[in-house]
């Protein structure tokens, strides 16, 4: 089942996990849009650096510090996701809380290994 994706915190560093969760969510034909600093492309999607008022997203997947989160929240919430996946070192207690009151599913996981294991 395709779930389109927002990728937060996207980069155009290979090396970069966000960048590999790109790669793989194209593979595994899931609809890509992404959000970084810097614009660019990565296996045909494009890096936003403006938020833009996506519709249908099914999930968002945070690649992004909790103290640089804080600056989304708003963003995230009003996108109205299925669920927020927090990849590692991206763990935010305070963020839980705003998505549960609002009625958005999130998960503590890896989007890489999610993918990989037919979890996503």
């Amino acid at each position: 089942m395709n779930k389109k994706t927002l990728v937060i915190g996207a980069s155009l560093k290979e090396e970069r996990y966000s960048n590999r969760a790109i790669k793989r969510l194209v593979v595994a034909k899931h609809d890509t849009v992404a959000f970084g600093l810097r614009s660019g492309e990565v296996s045909g999607v494009t890096i936003d650096t403006d938020l833009k008022a996506y519709t249908d997203i099914d999930t968002i997947t945070l690649y992004l510090n909790p103290k640089r989160q804080e600056q989304y929240y708003n963003y995230i919430i009003g996108l109205h996701p299925k669920r927020v996946i927090f990849n590692p070192g991206t763990e935010n207690p305070e963020f839980y809380e705003l998505l549960k009151e609002n009625g958005i599913d999130f998960e503590i996981a890896c989007t890489l290994v999610l993918l990989s294991t037919n979890q996503y």
